[in-house]
């Protein structure tokens, strides 16, 4: 990741409290989070078994 700008917020003890980033920068991040996410999803559904058609119309039907 490039050097980020980045501004902090102080507390009146002087300790840092937050951070202020532009919105490209958050977004940037934000993006990446998401397709992190998305990744792990992806992979934990890769290690599924999937299921036949009896058994996926059970599924979408929910409990009796």
């Amino acid at each position: 990741m490039s050097d980020i700008k980045r501004q902090y917020v102080i507390a009146e003890d002087n300790t840092p409290v937050g951070v202020i980033i532009d919105i490209a920068t958050f977004e940037r991040v934000e993006s990446i989070l998401e397709d992190d996410g998305l990744a792990q999803f992806i992979n934990e559904a890769d290690e599924e078994e999937p299921l036949d058609r009896a058994g996926a119309q059970k599924k979408i039907r929910g409990p009796d």
